[in-house]
């Protein structure tokens, strides 16, 4: 396989490189609205909060009003228990992986390495590049991360026991009840009330009366499905806008000075994803627990992403190296803005080996 060629002809696939461009235009007009103070202060923050609490619940629950096919259910399924394995390992990889650093040095930079920022800045680009297969995948694969990221992360960071506040926070929390509630009404979808619905036929023309959950809101409940449509619609450029805002605001010295952060962003960034890719081709190859390619995509792009903002608020609340976590989140945002493209391509080039369907 001609790596070269096989490169150029993946990045100039119209839906990849819209993805890609759309992305980057938009955190670049992002950052040139903040540098030029068209957006305040706090407009990140106002950006932040209307995505990860009106649009990415929306657009969790929109992910799974649609029909459930064998595939997709077992792919869903698959992910279900790789986003809770992926987790257990990395617990004991990043041990290794930071062992010439110690104490909260070590725990800081673990828990920002376990921990990646899925839901604000992963799952808007897996939706632009696979749509609502990829969206679907993402808010499923999320749950583990979210069990983890409030019980570990925050029993690591503390150095408490787990307290009632974050039990709330991890089930509480609006993307996670919209991704149970979606997730239970498209497995159940069969067993829930039925009403009959005229579907036309894209190849006759010819109006046939098909069966559907009441709760497949795309149906019957259009207007209901339209909103939801419109406000995980704002998701990606929200964030990619509030993600421009952030990065105009850092200290891009401070933070390139250090060479801890250079490693913590060469460990998050480029080693997670990749063994994320050599485990799941393993566990594909053996058909353990097979995944395909779009799931495969969901995945990397989900396990390239910068440090969850809960992990650096922790590090930042508990007094644990403050300063490291915030320079760490900077410079990896930057990496992963850069490197996220790359990931897209190469995962692309994978099919071609036949692995992955």
């Amino acid at each position: 396989m001609n790596f070269i060629d096989t490169f150029v002809k993946t990045i100039a696939t119209e839906k990849v490189n819209t993805a890609i461009i759309s992305s980057l235009a938009i955190i670049l007009l992002g950052y040139v609205c903040r540098k030029r103070h068209i957006f305040g202060e706090n407009t990140a923050k106002v950006l932040t909060k209307v995505v990860l609490t009106v649009s990415l619940p929306a657009l969790a629950l929109n992910s799974f009003l649609v029909d459930i096919k064998k595939e997709t259910f077992e792919q869903g399924m698959n992910i279900l228990i790789w986003g809770i394995l992926i987790y257990i390992i990395l617990i004991g990889l990043t041990i290794p992986m930071f062992a010439k650093f110690k104490g909260d040095e070590q725990d800081t930079l673990r828990v920002l390495t376990i921990f990646g920022s899925t839901t604000f800045f992963g799952i808007p680009i897996v939706s632009a590049i696979y749509g609502t297969e990829g969206a679907l995948y993402a808010a499923i694969f999320n749950i583990g991360y979210r069990i983890f990221l409030y019980s570990y992360g925050y029993i690591k960071m503390s150095g408490l026991k787990m307290t009632s506040k974050n039990i709330k926070l991890m089930f509480l929390n609006p993307i996670v009840i919209a991704t149970f509630v979606g997730l239970i009404l498209w497995v159940a979808q069969s067993y829930l009330p039925q009403v009959l619905i005229g579907v036309q036929n894209a190849k006759t023309g010819e109006t046939v009366q098909t069966s559907f959950s009441i709760f497949r809101f795309d149906k019957t409940l259009p207007q209901f499905a339209r909103i939801l449509s419109y406000l995980a619609s704002l998701a990606s450029p929200l964030a990619w806008l509030a993600i421009g805002s952030t990065l105009a605001s850092i200290e891009f010295k401070v933070a390139i000075s250090d060479k801890k952060t250079w490693y913590y962003t060469v460990m998050k960034v480029i080693a997670v994803p990749a063994i994320n890719i050599i485990l799941l081709m393993i566990l594909t190859m053996t058909n353990i627990l097979p995944v395909n390619l779009t799931a495969l995509g969901t995945v990397v792009i989900m396990m390239a992403t910068p440090p969850a903002t809960v992990a650096a608020a922790y590090a930042i609340s508990f007094d644990k190296e403050a300063v490291l976590a915030s320079n760490a989140s900077f410079l990896s945002t930057f990496a992963a803005v850069v490197f996220t493209p790359v990931w897209i391509v190469v995962v692309g080039m994978l099919a071609g080996l036949g692995i992955f369907k």
